[in-house]
């Protein structure tokens, strides 16, 4: 299988590769360390949405990439490739699981993000979609490429209490090729500002900080931040408004956000549409139709058709009006059922 050619960089305009540099020197009674028992799964630490860029030495910016955010565990010849949820999805990544057989370490995990780039070098969701065979495809993704941001267990020691810049050392050690298909997530230094202005110039949907000083904490906290360029997020699908024009029937799906233990109704998304999507929408929601309304909506119900909320939709969107709800909203495609940890939550919003 041809390899897919190197991406230009998207940050800067000279073609000399960003590469990250080691902070600290390295700690030589390190390899002296006991080992660590292999975890069988670290829950992975999640960037807080910001309006604007930090500024200071102490933060490393990257490119905000928009496809499965993936933990890659090698334990000898085994690999795994975990969701952000837990899941084993090893199956459907089998280049990036033979990819992560070949980088000569005997045990480590990764984390990154598995993307499509489109031709431009950007990642594009959709593209990642077709490329898996829809949701809930089976269809092997040979163009996927992984791009690592993170190492945290490395030949028998648990990498997480090191400093940040630390741990990208030693994810710089792993020498990745930069055309293959786990490939390094490279990191700038600068003034964030100026970062978002050149992510804004080449359509990306952000950018990622990270704090140059801190451990590797699981769950959302500030060492890391998200700034983002167009608002992408996922919604549950409540309902679809039915049009007897629309291709599929589907004049709109009506959208839902997380409150505490409720879905909250957002607005609607009538744009984004492929026709088979449209027909792949229509057929999977009536088989989940149901009565009851799933949230509070104060709308005309006429042509609204309510059903179960299980299906997960990738919404970009302009802003939010003054009562809560999306403006401008395009549908980008759906997520996995088991990515159901990647709903909004309203107490996230700025």
């Amino acid at each position: 299988m041809k390899k897919p050619s190197r991406p230009q960089p998207l940050l800067r305009d000279t073609d000399a590769p960003i590469r990250g540099r080691p902070r600290k020197r390295r700690d030589p009674q390190q390899p002296q360390l006991a080992l660590d028992p292999m975890p069988e799964r670290i829950e992975p630490c999640l960037a807080l949405l910001k309006a604007k860029p930090p500024v200071g030495p102490e933060w490393a910016f990257e490119i905000k990439w928009d496809g499965y955010r993936l933990a890659v565990h090698v334990e000898g010849a085994k690999v795994r490739i975990i969701t952000r949820g837990g899941h084993d999805w090893t199956h459907r990544f089998p280049a990036i699981a033979a990819a992560a057989k070949d980088l000569g370490a005997a045990t480590l995990i990764l984390d990154g993000e598995a993307v499509v780039l489109d031709g431009e070098g950007r990642s594009d969701f959709g593209a990642l979609q077709r490329a898996l065979g829809g949701r809930s495809g089976k269809r092997p993704a040979g163009e996927v490429i992984f791009y690592a941001f993170d190492l945290l267990y490395l030949d028998g020691h648990d990498l997480t209490g090191m400093d940040l810049s630390e741990r990208r050392h030693l994810l710089e050690d792993l020498s990745l090729d930069p055309s293959g298909t786990i490939r390094l997530s490279e990191d700038v230094t600068g003034d964030g500002q100026a970062l978002m202005e050149a992510a804004r110039e080449h359509g990306l949907e952000g950018i990622i900080a990270k704090h140059r000083d801190r451990p590797y904490r699981s769950g959302r906290t500030d060492d890391w931040l998200k700034i983002k360029c167009v608002q992408s997020d996922s919604f549950i699908v409540v309902g679809y408004e039915h049009s007897t024009s629309a291709r599929g029937g589907i004049g709109s799906l009506l959208l839902a956000a997380r409150r505490g233990n409720n879905f909250i109704y957002v607005g609607n998304v009538g744009t984004g549409f492929k026709e088979s999507d449209a027909t792949y929408l229509r057929k999977t929601l009536d088989i989940l139709k149901t009565k009851k309304a799933p949230v509070a909506f104060e709308g005309r119900s006429k042509d609204i058709v309510w059903v179960q909320p299980t299906l997960i939709a990738e919404i970009e969107y302009r802003a939010w009006t003054d009562d809560g709800k999306l403006r401008h909203a395009s549908y980008k495609g759906l997520r996995e059922v088991q990515d159901n940890a990647a709903i909004m939550d309203l107490a996230e919003r700025l």
